[in-house]
């Protein structure tokens, strides 16, 4: 009698605990969304946000080099050359558009490149 009080003193048992049930497969699951997202590389320290959006996935990065290319062009073939580098291990596409514009995708995506009439260079950027 006396242990009966206490229980309902000091509420249920853990014995007793209620459980919530969660139905795991009722959610759906997020979708991530692709963001083309425009970069002005001004100087060779804009790489890093470039290379941040990009290791995040789901980010083409059109970019912009024609200022940095009017200031110092040795800048500019460093901030290529890592901005190349870091789409390699991504497993991405990095092509030139003209003279003042890189396109960068992610894995998933893929940048058509008409096949060339001579071999191209392996140090250089496709352009189109």
């Amino acid at each position: 009698m006396v242990l009966k009080k206490l229980k309902e003193l000091f509420g249920s048992s853990p014995q007793e605990a209620e459980y919530l049930e969660i139905d795991l497969n009722s959610t759906e699951p997020k979708k991530s969304k692709i963001l083309v997202r425009p970069f002005v590389l001004k100087q060779f320290d804009d790489v890093n946000e470039i290379l941040n959006s990009l290791r995040e996935g789901y980010t083409i990065a059109v970019i912009d080099m024609k200022s940095l290319r009017a200031k110092d062009v040795v800048e500019l073939k460093r901030a290529i050359s890592k901005i190349k580098k870091t789409v390699e291990a991504l497993e991405g596409t990095i092509a030139g558009f003209g003279e003042n514009t890189l396109i960068v995708t992610p894995s998933f995506a893929e940048i058509y490149k008409a096949p060339a009439l001579k071999a191209p260079a392996a140090d250089k950027l496709d352009t189109y």
